[in-house]
């Protein structure tokens, strides 16, 4: 009966030390959990791009590894293979459903929650963090970029742990956290190359942590920044190792053209769009993640009045929520370690955002998705404990709660998981199945006509099956023309469908030709064309 009692005893006080925090907490983790994994294979992309990720990674699960990731979105060159060798262990443990990288990228969101939880905390307090976690796990543009697998959808994870190690390893002095900063500066550099707005905020947060606040000669201080900067260099190598192996071995290819867009591209550069391309990022990062503001595309769905007091709402609480911030910052020491991590990390990127000419989407936004959460986080937290003379307290917390029940409702009346089912995975596996089926065990060539998309998708479950097909080469490689078969399958995803006639070189360079059959499927039109026979 005593050892009963002791253990007991011994539970009763472990339960005692779990504090309403880590309650909370759990229940924003479980709820994120839900948020970013409920019937993730119904909800989540699959496209071309996405297509041509599962190629590249089913080929480096049959040991066909590459130096070489896929290519940006921004200028045209290429990034660095990481993100498909993170994926590939998940695209074999689902047996090569392309569901398996999508719970991967979920599973970096919720941890994602959890570290806004913790940057929250250690710099505005538990509530804050609190706070800003809720706000971030039920956001839906970042629920959608959780759901589906893509290379960027993983840098807002890789972009806290960077810039925490970072100010880890200067405020305790630990060269080991700055190595892990450069390295996982170096695998985000391989997700996005927007990641690179980090490189700057790391140098100016080491050469001012290094140079500023302190009192000891100047030799001390170069040294220290010198320190400092090297164990993150060293860090940054280990993880751009995969991209800097390629580089060196194809003459700096990416290297020079990454140099020549930024240098002579009309896409970058200083103009008169500076100014309202900042104002357009600042506006995004609070209306569009924090308060749900609709893209242009949807604007139809509401009327005009609830858009401009949806608009002015979500201004003002980004204004009152920075001036909170800029205010904590002048009250403390400016140069203070904590103070200017806050401020490169939130105005840096915000600032070269500007350079940038062409439209900014939202998952560029990625490198600072944390940050508005963060300040809004603050500015309730602070609400809820300011005390004024002549207000009553709970006047003050009621005008927290009802702000943050807004916010909240502001996500979950428009979160992802309300929306109807996209479907993409089941629809393009039909399809290709049945283009197979149609085909039958003759060879065959494939084209789809499309608005943009691209054919990887279908050519990745063709590649399942073991029935790929023949790719039509060019005159100059394929002379005597064995590479066309005697039928060509392809899919219209655009209707009506024409594709006789077509100069795209998948259709022209089966030759002249007609239409065999057609079948009506889903959402699409598939027709097998034939070669053109003057006496039929």
């Amino acid at each position: 009966m005593e050892k009963m009692a002791r253990f007991f005893s011994f539970q009763a006080s472990k339960m005692g030390r779990l504090r309403p925090p880590h309650v909370i907490l759990t229940l924003i983790l479980l709820f994120a959990s839900f948020l970013r994994l409920y019937k993730v294979e119904q909800y989540m992309t699959f496209l071309g791009d996405e297509g041509r990720d599962m190629l590249a990674i089913y080929d480096i699960l049959h040991g066909h590894l590459t130096l070489l990731g896929p290519a940006s979105s921004v200028g045209g060159f290429f990034l660095g293979p990481i993100y498909y060798y993170f994926a590939a262990p998940f695209l074999y443990l689902s047996k090569y459903n392309p569901v398996g990288p999508s719970i991967m990228v979920a599973l970096f969101g919720i941890a994602t929650v959890f570290l806004v939880y913790k940057i929250g905390k250690e710099f505005f307090g538990e509530r804050a963090g609190l706070i800003a976690s809720f706000l971030y796990a039920i956001s839906p543009v970042v629920i959608i970029y959780s759901k589906s697998s893509w290379n960027p959808n993983i840098v807002p994870f890789f972009s806290i742990v960077t810039l925490y190690l970072l100010y880890k390893g200067i405020v305790r002095n630990k060269k080991l956290f700055l190595i892990g900063s450069g390295f996982s500066f170096g695998i985000l550099m391989q997700l996005h190359y927007l990641a690179s707005f980090m490189g700057v905020v790391m140098f100016l947060y080491v050469a001012a942590t290094a140079f500023l606040g302190h009192s000891d000669r100047f030799i001390n201080k170069a040294m220290r920044f010198a320190l400092n900067s090297i164990s993150v260099f060293l860090g940054f190598v280990m993880g751009f190792l995969p991209f800097l192996l390629f580089e060196f071995r194809h003459d700096l290819l990416n290297t020079k053209n990454i140099l020549r867009f930024i240098l002579s591209s009309e896409e970058t550069g200083l103009g008169i769009s500076f100014v309202p391309q900042v104002w357009h990022v600042f506006e995004r990062l609070f209306a569009g993640l924090v308060a749900n503001y609709p893209l242009p595309a949807h604007f139809y769905e509401y009327s005009n009045g609830a858009l401009f007091l949806w608009m002015v709402f979500a201004i003002i609480l980004a204004v009152l929520s920075t001036t909170l911030f800029v205010s904590l910052l002048r009250k403390g020491d400016v140069f203070s370690k904590k103070s200017l991590f806050l401020f490169l990390w939130f105005f840096v990127p915000l600032v070269l955002f500007g350079f940038y000419n062409k439209d900014v989407y939202d998952y560029y936004l990625g490198i600072i998705f944390p940050l508005p959460f963060l300040l809004v986080g603050n500015f309730v937290s602070k609400l809820w404990e300011t005390r004024f003379r002549n207000i009553n307290p709970s006047l003050m917390r009621l005008s927290a709660v009802l702000l943050l029940g807004i916010l909240a409702f502001m996500s979950l009346h428009n979160t992802p998981v309300k929306r109807g089912q996209n479907q993409q995975v089941k629809q393009i596996r039909d399809i290709s199945n049945l283009v197979l089926s149609t085909a039958g065990e003759r060879p065959f060539n494939f084209a789809i006509v499309t608005g943009g998309n691209s054919d990887y998708a279908y050519r990745y479950f063709f590649k399942l099956a073991g029935k790929e097909p023949t790719v039509i080469e060019t005159p100059a490689l394929d002379p005597e023309r064995k590479t066309v078969t005697d039928q060509l399958l392809i899919v219209c995803e655009t209707l009506p469908c024409e594709p006789l006639g077509q100069a795209k070189w998948e259709i022209a360079g089966f030759g002249r030709s007609e239409i065999d059959a057609e079948w009506n499927f889903s959402v699409v039109k598939i027709i097998r064309l034939k070669h053109f026979r003057e006496n039929e």
